[in-house]
């Protein structure tokens, strides 16, 4: 991305990400100014949460102070004017949609730090609808800060794949008691989100993170906020993964009893030489196989392997 050649080639560039995020990476001919801009259709829901503050901190002097037509937030570079470290700068860069949720829980973080000692303190609450039909919620109370996902599945199957993920989640506080508490509810949004625009439906569910001041020390701030940031992205990631894993499971058994299938059917030079009649049985009591016989046994194949799945 940054160059420090005598000339620079002219680069013209958009890259898709998550969540309808877009970047647009231009440098124009003859120029040393590369500018980096992000387009988020929240951003005015971010701002208003000190995200100027939060990204004048983390990029100082590449900030531009008002972004380009048409995006959120622009950086600029200058490619003769560069660091040593040009994978540091490189890094911060690739972060900047990062870098502009921080500014939602480093708000609510600090709420929560400066009210620890008042249990009476007023929680606040700031909604972000990161998604067009999908939203954040954050609630800041003296003693913790508590984020929840709304996430809509568009599979039928995915609802149950979801709540099998995300069930292991809620399993980990009881072997790990650093971890932060996390609550699945399908359907219906949680008390916390009374009297707001949250959806329900059967294809609805909403995710729990409570997070407690040890999560949001300055020690771990930064980590916590890494990944929670990208917690919509990392479970659909990995539903898609256990359909791929299903799907291979599921080929694979059914290859297997193919094969057994198939050495379980008598010799056609064998029975033409005995002279049975298709449908007739032999001394032991066996039935050569009709089609429509072969075509059943096979689709119970197919049944058994999906239940073998399940159990396995």
């Amino acid at each position: 991305m940054l160059f420090r050649f005598p000339a620079v080639p002219d680069i013209a560039e958009k890259v898709s990400d998550f969540d309808g995020v877009l970047y647009s990476i231009v440098q124009e001919p003859d120029s040393n100014i590369l500018t980096v801009s992000i387009s988020l259709t929240f951003y005015a829901e971010i701002e208003k949460f000190g995200d100027s503050k939060v990204l004048a901190r983390e990029y100082g002097s590449y900030l531009k102070p008002r972004a380009k037509s048409g995006t959120s937030v622009t950086l600029e570079f200058d490619c003769k004017r560069l660091p040593d470290d040009l994978e540091a700068i490189a890094t911060k860069a690739a972060l900047l949609r990062r870098n502009c949720f921080a500014s939602v829980f480093e708000h609510f973080f600090d709420y929560q730090v400066s009210n620890a000692s008042s249990p009476t303190a007023k929680a606040i609450q700031g909604t972000i609808h990161f998604r067009p039909d999908e939203t954040m919620f954050v609630q800041a109370m003296s003693d913790r800060v508590t984020v929840i996902f709304s996430t809509r599945f568009k599979d039928p199957g995915d609802v149950v794949l979801g709540k099998v993920f995300l069930q292991e989640f809620t399993e980990v506080k009881r072997r790990y008691d650093g971890a932060p508490q996390v609550i699945y509810q399908p359907r219906d949004p949680p008390k916390e989100l009374r009297g707001t625009d949250a959806a329900s439906g059967e294809n609805i569910a909403y995710i729990t993170f409570v997070l407690l001041p040890r999560h949001i020390s300055p020690q771990f701030r930064a980590k916590t906020i890494d990944l929670i940031h990208l917690m919509r992205t990392y479970m659909h990631y990995h539903i898609k993964c256990m359909k791929a894993y299903l799907q291979m499971r599921m080929r694979a058994k059914t290859g297997e009893f193919l094969k057994v299938l198939n050495r379980a059917y008598p010799d056609a030079d064998a029975v033409a030489s005995r002279n049975y009649a298709v449908g007739d049985s032999d001394a032991l009591g066996t039935q050569t196989l009709r089609p429509k016989a072969r075509l059943v046994v096979n689709l119970f194949s197919v049944a058994v392997t999906f239940m073998l799945m399940l159990t396995n």
